[in-house]
Order: C-alpha cells, then structure tokens, then sequence
C-alpha cells in the first residue's frame, strides 16, 4: 500500500512537472494540429478528388458525405501517428531527470527503482492520452462542420483505438528511451520518430500506393494495425452513407482497399480481429523488453 502511495504521488509529480511546462505541451499539439491545418487549406480537394475517382461517371453524392471521409480519412491518421510521436515527446520528464541527475536523487530515497519506472510509463500514457483528446475534440469540431456521419458506438471504438495506440507508443517509446541520456539524444529520436513513423505506418500514403513488396513488409509492422483499426471505425459511417446514396458495392470495395480499410499482406486480407491481436501481441512483447529493461538496469545500479 506504501509503494502504492509512493507511485501515484510519482505519477502526479510527472504530470504536474510537464504541464508546468507550457511549451512542451503546445509543441506536442502542434504537428497534429499543424497537419489539419494544412489539409482545410491546402490538401482538402485533393483528397476530395481522390474519393471522386471510384465513383461512376456522372453519379453525384452528397458533399457533406464526401467532405466528411476526406477529413474522417485524416484523423484516423493524425491520430494513429500522434499516438506514438507525442508519446515520445511527452516523455521527456524521464529523460530530464537523468541530465539533471533527479534519478540520482530517486537511488538514495525508499521508493524502488520499479516503482519509479512504472511512474514515468503511467503519466507518460496518461499525458499522451490528455493530448490526444484535445486534438480528437478539435477534429470532431471540423468533422461535425463539414458531414458527421460517424454513429456513436463508433466514437467510442475510436477512444478504445487511441487507447490501444496509446498504449503501444508509450511502450515503445518508453523501450527506445530507456537508451537515450542526452539532450541532444532525445531531440535526434523525437524528430526521426516524427518524420519517419507516419510514412512506414501507412498514415500518411495508403499501403495500396506502394509496391506489393513493400506494402506487405509495411504490414508486418504492428504501428500499420493501430492505422487500421482507427481508419475502420473512422470511415464504415461514411461508407454505409454512400452505400445508401447508391453507390455500387464494387466502388465501395474500391475506396476500401485504396485508402486501407481492407489492409492486405502478401495477397491475404487481415481482418479487424487480427488487427487488434497483432497490436496488443506487439504491446506485450514492448511491455515484456520493458519490464526486463527496468530489472536489468536495477540490479546494475544496485
């Protein structure tokens, strides 16, 4: 029970000290903000005209609908990307608690060096997840302005979604900044994660753009499942509307595999089942190196 106390008052310490900091914080919502930004003002018809060509000649739709999927297709990857790059933005505090030598500070108190590892992943997560809401809402405003065809037991998948992206980026980044203890190595990390992830994960091209090699390879990386899942729920409203509007099944089936609803490996479809078991598989093997991480450096230290 006195470990217990002792890790939420490290949780609250951990959170507390990066809202302190109001530019962290922002820097976090920037790039997800910036990139829907730039998609009302410039990319907007683009993807627009992209759903366009799967309809048949001369078939008209309502604009409400097809604006809709155009932005339901960019948040579901805004948010699958933010969930790993503000996951590792946000865990800055533990990375500045070793330059500023507070760890040491931690070695000669009685909390155990687990406790204080799990304090840095549990307000990591909780940090990202508070981020990730105030970009959601932000999002779901424009979505509500431009077509809300999004039914309510989808919203709620898609929280469960960012849980689950959430949840993965935090392990991941928690494994892969457990090696970092320089500034300069936190800011080389933040930016290849933040330049790189959205690219190989399928957010920002559809896997169906790339080589059937290369797509297949992408799809053996787990970030690719938390895009699919999220894109799912974000775009089946919208596809039922246009279902209704008259738009045959062949096109839909179309709009499904280009833009990766249906994601296919090596020639097979992967069903949204073994999306969800091949991004929690992936969390439980993060969780698992973590876990020994944190053993091995303990006993080091002792």
């Amino acid at each position: 029970m006195n470990e217990c106390k002792k890790l939420i008052s490290l949780v609250k310490r951990n959170t507390k000290c990066y809202f302190k900091d109001k530019l962290a914080f922002f820097m976090s919502m920037i790039t997800p903000l910036v990139l829907l930004v730039l998609f009302v003002t410039f990319l907007r018809n683009v993807y627009i005209e992209s759903f366009y060509l799967y309809f048949p000649e001369g078939f008209t739709v309502n604009k409400r609908v097809i604006e809709g999927i155009a932005g339901a297709w960019l948040m579901s990857s805004i948010l699958s990307v933010s969930s790993v790059t503000v996951a590792f933005c946000s865990n800055t505090i533990m990375i500045d608690d070793k330059i500023h030598a507070a760890v040491t500070d931690f070695k000669v108190s009685p909390v155990k060096g687990t406790t204080v590892s799990l304090g840095y992943f549990i307000s990591n997560f909780f940090v990202t997840f508070i981020v990730m809401m105030c970009v959601m809402l932000v999002g779901h405003i424009y979505l509500a302005a431009v077509g809300w065809y999004i039914p309510v037991g989808n919203v709620f998948m898609i929280i469960v979604d960012c849980i689950c992206g959430i949840l993965f980026g935090t392990l991941l980044a928690g494994v892969v900044e457990s090696f970092v203890n320089t500034q300069g190595g936190m800011s080389a990390v933040a930016t290849l994660v933040s330049s790189l992830y959205g690219f190989i994960c399928g957010a920002y091209m559809p896997l169906s753009q790339f080589s059937k090699g290369l797509a297949s390879f992408l799809g053996l990386l787990p970030g690719t499942y938390s895009v699919g899942i999220i894109r799912n729920h974000y775009m089946s409203g919208y596809i039922d509307k246009l279902a209704t509007e008259g738009i045959p099944t062949e096109n839909l089936k179309g709009i499904k595999k280009s833009f990766d609803m249906d994601l296919f490996v090596f020639g097979k479809q992967v069903t949204l089942g073994a999306m969800y078991a091949i991004l929690l598989g992936a969390c439980a093997v993060l969780l698992a190196a973590y876990v020994a991480i944190v053993i091995v450096k303990n006993r080091k230290k002792s």
